[in-house]
């Protein structure tokens, strides 16, 4: 069975219980998340730039010196900022998770960190 995408069953985003913890140093644990956070998000980025290169290939839609040479106008830097500040929130989530964690606690009123 086939389902629209009006049907797609939304997941939670957010794990449920304890994590699993590999290191005996916590902050390892903290480390290795945030790097196959990054090894995830890089490994889909080279896969799209692929994509696009051979596209750019197929079609002979510009040069690749077109690339180096390119302006940058104020809404797509608005955006590219937009899209950065979810990439840092995403790499360093755990962070950000054990601080939140803390604050609940009444643990830590002044968080060294705030990543929103």
């Amino acid at each position: 069975m086939t389902e629209t995408n009006s049907e797609k069953i939304k997941l939670p985003r957010t794990a449920k219980g304890k994590k699993p913890q590999y290191f005996q140093d916590p902050t390892m644990d903290k480390m290795l998340s945030m790097i196959l956070t990054l090894m995830g998000e890089l490994s889909v980025t080279r896969d799209r730039l692929d994509t696009v290169e051979r596209l750019i290939d197929k079609n002979g839609l510009f040069k690749i010196d077109d690339i180096e040479e390119y302006k940058l106008t104020d809404e797509i830097n608005k955006i590219r900022t937009e899209r950065r500040s979810a990439y840092i929130a995403r790499v360093l989530k755990s962070v950000q998770d054990e601080i939140d964690q803390l604050q609940q606690k009444g643990e830590s009123k002044n968080a060294p960190i705030d990543l929103d």
